[in-house]
């Protein structure tokens, strides 16, 4: 039997994937986007597990679905689902989704060049550039970023002690800077990062809480970002961003990268209007700017702009059957 047919557009976001799922999305029961990530979860997250994990998808995989808006002030709104959850903000998923919904006419804009979004995360504004029907970047301005624990110790297995960051971008992040015990990435095989991550974020949501203070729904430390010397000669530094159980985001990462300046604007290493060159695993580049300081909460915080750019390269029409023992997918682990 059918449970569904999905009509999907692919693109990568400088090299990370993004699957735009334009067609066969349920309607969602909410008045806010925070509200319709927890009803797709709770009665649709199917979808996401059969068209993000193998064999229909992989461990990278990443999604979204667009919506009309929920609030007036916006042009519209977008979901994000991947193997690691359905995320409250994803970068990188926001500027392939763009790229895409205005490539192929799905989202029109109040404005040319500048779009609202309503996220779970709550509400990005977007500036893109265009040739022809071509998105040439994608300038996100992310929600509020902040520093929300600093200097936590724990103990790695092999690794022995680390001195680990917590950063809110959109998701948090456990930010690892190089130390006695972490040379930086130079020193790590990807091997090594995916058998360390996982080790790490549990031991961090064992001993802080990370809870967002305008939305209890987000909550917990679901990536962990390795820092390193950038290689390219324009970028200011470099990541490897670790997500869901096996992932190594190829991007920049864009909520890393506002976790990352968040980071470095409580420590003085940045200020208002600084650039901030990001450089993923890949040497992909996504350019960040601190535009404002602001406060979450009793947070100090930042309002972090990501730029990039994506890549349409496909269509793809995927149905699941239920008599399919692989309808909801799977993860070799």
């Amino acid at each position: 039997m059918r449970k569904g047919t999905f009509f999907c557009i692919d693109a990568h976001t400088c090299g990370n994937p993004v699957r735009l799922i334009a067609s066969g999305a349920p309607a969602l029961k909410g008045n806010t986007m925070s509200e319709k990530r927890q009803d797709f979860l709770q009665h649709h997250d199917w979808i996401r597990q059969a068209l993000m994990f193998e064999p229909r998808g992989h461990s990278m995989m990443s999604g979204t679905i667009v919506y009309p808006s929920c609030s007036e002030s916006a042009d519209a709104a977008i979901l994000f689902i991947e193997t690691s959850g359905c995320l409250p903000m994803c970068g990188h998923g926001t500027i392939g989704t763009v790229t895409a919904a205005l490539e192929h006419a799905m989202i029109q804009p109040n404005t040319p060049g500048q779009l609202i979004l309503d996220v779970p995360a709550g509400q990005v504004r977007v500036e893109y550039q265009q040739t022809n029907n071509k998105i040439t970047a994608v300038k996100i301005f992310n929600v509020p970023a902040y520093l929300a624990h600093s200097e936590v110790v724990i103990n790695c297995p092999e690794l022995g002690e680390l001195v680990v960051d917590i950063a809110y971008g959109g998701n948090y992040y456990a930010i690892i800077d190089p130390q006695p015990n972490y040379a930086g990435l130079s020193s790590m095989t990807v091997d090594k990062l995916l058998f360390y991550s996982p080790l790490i974020r549990q031991k961090l949501n064992e001993v802080v809480d990370c809870i967002h203070p305008l939305d209890n729904t987000v909550k917990g430390v679901s990536h962990v970002l390795w820092t390193g010397n950038p290689t390219q000669p324009t970028a200011t530094a470099r990541n490897a961003v670790f997500y869901g159980d096996r992932a190594i985001d190829r991007s920049p990462c864009g909520t890393g990268t506002s976790a990352r300046m968040a980071q470095w604007t409580a420590k003085g290493k940045l200020n208002v209007g600084d650039q901030f060159i990001h450089e993923s695993i890949i040497g992909s580049l996504f350019e960040g700017r601190v535009e404002a300081i602001t406060e979450v909460g009793s947070y100090p915080a930042i309002l972090p702009s990501v730029q990039g750019w994506a890549k349409v390269y496909g269509h793809n029409t995927i149905w699941v059957d239920s008599d399919d023992p692989y309808c909801y997918g799977f993860e070799v682990k």
